[in-house]
C-alpha cells in the first residue's frame, strides 16, 4: 500500500465571509492510496478555527507507514478505532479514512454507498451558500446561482434581518441560515420568530459552542424554528449531548474523523429521532465526492464547497442546481485532474 500526499490552493470565485473569518483561498491536501495499480482518494482541508494546519495534518499521516498495509485486507471500518489513536489528528484522520473507503469500495467493485448497504433513494438536494457581504452584494451571488431550491444564508451581523427581508424579495426557494455562534438567546429567539415568516426553514448553530445547557434548552424551547449543531456536533459523543437541545446535526468529516464515524453519527441522530445534515468546507470534488455518498441517510444536505471555486481542479460529484448527480464508476468516484497535482508528492 502506498500514500501520496498532494498540497493545493483552491481560489474561490468571490471572497467567501462568515461571522469569524474571510477567505479568497482555501489551503487543501489530497491523500492518494495506492494498492494493485488502483487507487482512493480523500481531501481535508486546513483550518484556523479549529487549530488543524496542513503540516501537522502531514505529520500525522506519516506516521501512518508501518500499518498502512491494513487497508489492503480489512474493511476501514475495523482500522478505524486503531487509526484514531495512532495518528491523534482527527483532520488527518479524515482523509485517510476517506481514502481508504474509496479504494475499498473500487477494489470490490461497488459504488461507495453500496458498500455501507445504502440505496440511492429519498437524496436530498444541497443548498448553496451565501457568504456574508453588503446587501447589495449578497442579493448578486444569489442572482448568479439561480434555480436552486435552497440557499443557506450565513449571517451574524447587525442587520441579519434586513439581509434575509432584501434576500427573500429576489427568491422564493427555501432558506437555511446560519449564524456561526454570532448570536445570543435573546437574538436567537427574537430572530427565528421573524424568519419563520420570511420562508427559513432552520437556524444553523446560532449560539456559541461554550453555550451553557440551560441557554441551549432556553433556544431550543422557544425558537419559532428547527436548531440544527454544527459546532457542537464535531466527535460521535456530541450527537447524544446535542439531543434534547437542538432538533438535528450537522456532521463534517473533517472534524469528526472520517465518513467511518460520520455514518455512525448519522445513524445515531435518525435513532434519538434528530434531524440528519452533512455540511462541508470550501473544498474540491474529491471530498465533496466522499461526503456525497452519505446522502441516502440525511433530511439535508450542504455540498457546495466545490462550486464556491473558480476553477474545479477535481473531477467526481456534481451538485447541479442542488441535485446531486454521481459520477460514473466505482468507490466515491472522485478524482484529481492530473495537471493540477504536484509534480512530487511525498510518499510513504
Amino acid at each position: 500500500m502506498k500514500m501520496s500526499l498532494h498540497r493545493i490552493d483552491l481560489p474561490l470565485k468571490r471572497t467567501f465571509t462568515i461571522s469569524r473569518e474571510s477567505m479568497d483561498c482555501q489551503h487543501s491536501l489530497i491523500v492518494v492510496l495506492e494498492h494493485d495499480g488502483m487507487f482512493g482518494f480523500g481531501e481535508v482541508t486546513e483550518n484556523a478555527y479549529y487549530g488543524h494546519t496542513l503540516d501537522a495534518i502531514e505529520t500525522a499521516l506519516y506516521s501512518a507507514k508501518p500499518w498502512l498495509s491494513r487497508y489492503i485486507a480489512e474493511f476501514p471500518e475495523a482500522v478505524w478505532p486503531d487509526a484514531e489513536a495512532a495518528l491523534n489528528e482527527r483532520f488527518a484522520l479524515s482523509a485517510l479514512d476517506m481514502a481508504a473507503h474509496d479504494l475499498w469500495a473500487r477494489r470490490n467493485g461497488e459504488r461507495l454507498y453500496e458498500t455501507w448497504g445504502l440505496s440511492w433513494r429519498h437524496i436530498p438536494t444541497s443548498s448553496y451558500t451565501i457568504g456574508i457581504d453588503d446587501i447589495d452584494t449578497m442579493v448578486a451571488k444569489l442572482q448568479e446561482m439561480p434555480g436552486w431550491d435552497v440557499y443557506k444564508i450565513k449571517l451574524g451581523t447587525p442587520n441579519d434581518i434586513e439581509i434575509v427581508t432584501e434576500l427573500r424579495r429576489h427568491s422564493d426557494a427555501r432558506f437555511r441560515v446560519d449564524a456561526n455562534c454570532a448570536w445570543t438567546v435573546s437574538q436567537t429567539i427574537e430572530n427565528s420568530q421573524q424568519m419563520a415568516s420570511l420562508g427559513v426553514e432552520f437556524i444553523e448553530q446560532p449560539l456559541p459552542p461554550t453555550a451553557s445547557d440551560a441557554d441551549r434548552l432556553e433556544v431550543y424551547a422557544n425558537s419559532a424554528l428547527p436548531i440544527i449543531a454544527d459546532e457542537n456536533c464535531q466527535v460521535e459523543s456530541d450527537v447524544a449531548k446535542c439531543h434534547g437541545l437542538f432538533h438535528g446535526v450537522n456532521v463534517k468529516i473533517c472534524k469528526c474523523g472520517g465518513l467511518t464515524p460520520a455514518k455512525r453519527m448519522l445513524v445515531r441522530a435518525k435513532q434519538l429521532g434528530m434531524k440528519t445534515m452533512v455540511g462541508c468546507m470550501v473544498e474540491s470534488s474529491i471530498g465533496i465526492s466522499g461526503a456525497a455518498h452519505l446522502a441516502p441517510l440525511l433530511d439535508y444536505a450542504d455540498l457546495d464547497g466545490a462550486v464556491l471555486l473558480r476553477e474545479e481542479p477535481a473531477t467526481g460529484v456534481v451538485i447541479d442546481r442542488g441535485q446531486i448527480q454521481l459520477p460514473p464508476g466505482l468507490g466515491s468516484g472522485g478524482g484529481w485532474k492530473s495537471s493540477v497535482l504536484t509534480p512530487s508528492p511525498t510518499t510513504v
